[in-house]
Order: structure tokens, then sequence, then C-alpha cells
């Protein structure tokens, strides 16, 4: 493998795991109804459990309400099913057409809660950010005892590959706290 390759593989790689990042944050409750909470909601439909966003158009008209639109009207009960089933915590009011969901303002001790979930994902992505890194050095070590790169090639690689975990590292610093910041407001 060539230096760039390395790089790119790695860099494609830090990318996907701060992405990761950022979609399981959106998922996190804050006071405010926000789409993105009934992301992950999967709906047994059509004999297979489906991503809730390919059989419904789902939006926040207000701070405090989630509606839940599908495209097929027979799919209103799985969709209301599947929100009871999940571990959201809502409970779907469905009128026939659409459902509606009210986010309860959140108590104390669950924004703690909700701060540590955030913390625990940051942690995750930390993680997996090391260990795209110890890959990419695995990999440059290989392509130098392989004679493909030299030695002095193979440090400057390493380098390259410590100033992307600080970049992608910030980043998911940045998105935790934004987080928190949504969470801990009243």
């Amino acid at each position: 493998m060539t230096t760039d390759e390395i790089l790119l593989d790695v860099e494609e790689r830090m990318e996907k795991a701060v992405s990761v990042l950022r979609s399981s944050l959106a998922g996190i409750r804050t006071g405010r109804a926000n789409p993105g909470l009934v992301d992950s909601l999967r709906v047994e439909v059509y004999g297979s459990p489906t991503p809730i966003k390919q059989i419904a158009a789902v939006g926040a008209p207000e701070p405090n309400q989630i509606v839940i639109r599908p495209y097929d009207p027979g799919t209103l009960k799985d969709i209301e099913k599947a929100v009871q089933a999940s571990d959201l915590g809502f409970n779907p009011q469905n009128d026939g057409r659409v459902i509606r969901l009210n986010v309860p303002p959140l108590s104390g001790e669950v924004r703690r809660k909700m701060v540590g979930r955030v913390r625990e994902l940051l942690e995750e992505s930390k993680v997996a950010l090391r260990n795209i890194r110890r890959d990419g050095n695995k990999t440059a070590d290989a392509a130098e005892k392989d004679k493909d790169i030299s030695e002095d090639e193979r440090d400057d690689v390493k380098n390259e590959i410590q100033e992307l975990i600080k970049k992608y590292e910030a980043e998911a610093n940045d998105l935790a706290a934004a987080r928190e910041k949504d969470v801990l407001e009243e």
C-alpha cells in the first residue's frame, strides 16, 4: 500500500466513526421535539423490519410534538405498535391519519442520564478512532517491512495519522459538547 492509500483509508474510516457518533447523538432526547428521536425506530411492515423514514414522513411542527405521517395509511397501526414497543417512552396518539408523539419536558435526573449517555457515545467514538489509528499504524509498519515505503515515509504517515485523530477527536468532542448543552437547556 502506498502512503496515500493508507491515509485515505484511515481518514474515510475516521469520518465514518464521527458520522456514527453524529447520528447516535441525534437520537438522544433533549427537551425539544426532534425528528431524529425516532430515526432508529424500525417498524414491522410487509414482513420485515423497516426504518420509519422509508414508510412515513416525520416532522416536528411544534417544540414539544413529533408528527409521523405514513405514506400508506394501512401502516398506521404498525407504526403505533412499534412506537409503543420501543424504549423511547412516548405514548402515540393516532387520529386515523397521523400519529402524534408528545415529547414531555425532561426532569433533572433524566437530563443527567442523557448527558451520561452522550459521554458514553463520545467515549465509544474515541475508542473507534484509536482503533483506526492503530490499524493505520500497523498497515504503515507492514508496508515498510514489505519495502513498499521507506522508513521516513512510514514515520510521516504515522505523524499524519496522529494529526487526523486529533482533528476527528476534536470534531467528536464538539458534537458531544453541543448535544450536552442541548440536553441541559431548559
